[in-house]
């Protein structure tokens, strides 16, 4: 399975983000995250144990984004996006808002015309500093996979008891300025079809600026997972799409 064994990593092409320079506040030879998605690119948690816990401090990211900025720049490379990824949940770095400044401040000194993009499982989302960190880059791009608990712990497996209702509440303290990013799949005992109008229901509450949906695209730790493409996910959210939701569709 994928592994990022530097701080910072890229660019890389991103359906998603286009040319992104990724940034792991993890540990590099392992993952850290508090779900175990059944899709994940970085394989189950228990097998991505790290042999060195050990997370980046703000002057390692600092040293290493800067140098790579440089070079990028030097080699005349485009960037899109600065996107926090990596190896699991970048927000379980305790120097999560820390870094986030200090990337923002390297992205306007570097290249002011990227943005800075956040991928989280969005379990963090009710912390105040998280989410005011959060609140600062151009990109939150916050998970919510499932409508309810039922199918989080089917295809996210979290580590702790999750609460569909707590996580809605903090994604509601956004007042939309974020992005919903949703994985469309389905396999035996799970459907995202069969929970599409409840899930619906939730985006209609969150009002997000914008929502992505995309479905498998690299191996997965679980077997007999399969994809929906990309006609077939633009029938299932032509609802929001009528009703004047910004989606993106990734197949």
């Amino acid at each position: 399975m994928l592994r990022f064994d530097d701080i910072v990593f890229g660019p890389i092409h991103s359906r998603r983000l286009g040319s992104s320079l990724g940034i792991n506040l993890l540990p590099r030879d392992g993952k850290l995250c508090n779900f175990d998605c059944v899709y994940c690119e970085c394989g189950w948690n228990r097998d991505g144990r790290s042999t060195d816990a050990r997370l980046p401090q703000p002057s390692e990211l600092r040293a290493a984004l800067e140098a790579k900025l440089l070079e990028c720049r030097e080699a005349g490379t485009g960037i899109d996006s600065i996107t926090f990824s990596g190896n699991g949940e970048p927000t379980l770095n305790p120097d999560f808002p820390d870094m986030v400044d200090i990337v923002l401040e390297l992205r306007d000194r570097y290249y002011p015309g990227a943005v800075v993009s956040v991928l989280s499982n969005a379990t963090s989302a009710g912390d105040p500093a998280i989410a005011d960190a959060l609140r600062k880059v151009d990109n939150p791009i916050l998970k919510l996979d499932a409508p309810d608990n039922r199918g989080v712990e089917l295809v996210n497996r979290p580590a702790f008891p999750y609460d569909m209702d707590k996580i809605v509440d903090a994604l509601k303290a956004f007042g939309g300025n974020f992005i919903l990013q949703t994985m469309f799949l389905r396999w035996d005992g799970y459907d995202t079809a069969e929970g599409l109008e409840k899930w619906m229901d939730i985006v209609r509450s969150l009002h997000p600026r914008s929502i992505m949906v995309y479905s498998l695209d690299r191996e997965t730790p679980q077997s007999g997972l399969r994809r929906y493409s990309a006609e077939e996910m633009a029938a299932m959210v032509r609802p929001l799409v009528e009703e004047g939701f910004k989606v993106q569709i990734n197949a």
